[in-house]
């Protein structure tokens, strides 16, 4: 029999996780709440809200029960939007088995709290052991994963055999998945770049230009950089795909939420309507306003993200924010590096 494995929620990366592991062969369960997505799955094998007319593989059984993703599960991936993590943590509670490999691919933080996802996922579930929760991260559209495009991976915990046995389950030819310790470097590096891509997507909707966008990820990358190194993540984690990587694909793709919400806002709509248009989550939003308060909290200079901050919820016009930016003191490019980091897997 194939090991089963859950996927939390039916959203567009959920799905394509869980096109990912029907690929393997795996016994899949994607679970959401909304019943008529269940039945559309099920029946019709659409997910027509978040993945159009692409058909999914018959082998992707959808519940609304959590009780039935979960029994005898061999895993679970949960993909919910960081706002609804603590909720759906909570669900699983009565039903996770401590020996359940536990991943999750959700790139933020909470709002509230400031807490990283697998913190959150700590916090709910203190029967299970922490150190073997899994991050998955990396650049990786939803989009072209279903497609079966070319993608890179990457899976991180203080569990070295947590993240082979994560490895192991999502590997194919069309999807690579390397392994590292930083589960802080990966998670920060994953959610943070969620801000410059709307930086981004406001500074291809002012028509700036190739050069502004090149600098804007260039310096972005030290900022993400300067705050995760300040949480405790590896410096070197940046340089990877949690960190580059996906700064890239999001500052970059068509497919990006975060840099379709920043050209919109550069067209002049307020956030409200962006976000009511776009119909999906667009995390770079939360997460500014996250890393405004960790920035501080860590001593962490992030011009970028302030400015963007005041953006978004100050009512700073983007033309401004950009004569701000390029207004600043002089200073030097390459500053002080952060000692790397030593890890329980190579101490």
């Amino acid at each position: 029999m194939p090991k089963k494995v859950a996927v939390l929620v039916a959203g567009s990366w959920g799905t394509a996780i869980a096109s990912v592991l029907a690929e393997n062969g795996l016994d899949v369960l994607l679970w959401s709440r909304n019943e008529q997505q269940v039945t559309e799955m099920n029946k019709e094998h659409r997910n027509r809200r978040f993945l159009g007319d692409v058909a999914l593989s018959p082998a992707i059984r959808a519940t609304s029960s959590m009780k039935e993703a979960l029994e005898d599960a061999y895993a679970v991936v949960v993909v919910a939007p960081s706002a609804a993590m603590r909720e759906v943590a909570s669900q699983m509670r009565p039903y996770l088995s401590k020996e359940t490999l536990l991943i999750h691919a959700t790139k933020g933080f909470e709002a509230q709290t400031l807490k990283r996802m697998s913190t959150v996922l700590a916090d709910e579930l203190p029967d299970y052991d922490a150190s073997r929760i899994v991050v998955l991260s990396g650049p990786s559209h939803a989009e072209e994963v279903i497609q079966q495009s070319p993608t890179t991976v990457v899976v991180a915990s203080e569990s070295v055999e947590a993240a082979e046995a994560a490895q192991d389950l999502l590997i194919n030819s069309s999807f690579r998945v390397y392994t590292n310790p930083d589960v802080i470097g990966v998670e920060v590096g994953g959610a943070l770049k969620n801000i410059i891509a709307l930086g981004a997507g406001l500074t291809d909707g002012l028509g700036y230009g190739d050069n502004a966008k090149a600098a804007l990820l260039t310096r972005g990358l030290a900022e993400i950089s300067r705050l995760g190194t300040a949480m405790g993540g590896n410096p070197l984690t940046f340089s990877g795909l949690a960190g580059v990587g996906d700064l890239v694909v999001t500052c970059t793709s068509k497919h990006s939420r975060n840099w379709r919400a920043g050209y919109l806002l550069a067209q002049g709509h307020p956030l409200d309507e962006v976000l009511k248009q776009m119909g999906m989550v667009v995390e770079g939003v939360k997460t500014t306003q996250a890393a405004y308060k960790l920035s501080r909290q860590y001593d962490a200079t992030m011009p970028i993200a302030d400015e963007l901050y005041a953006v978004l919820f100050n009512g700073k016009t983007p033309e401004a924010a950009v004569e701000d930016l390029m207004g600043r003191g002089r200073t030097h490019e390459i500053e002080e590096v952060a000692k790397p980091v030593q890890t329980k897997w190579f101490s």
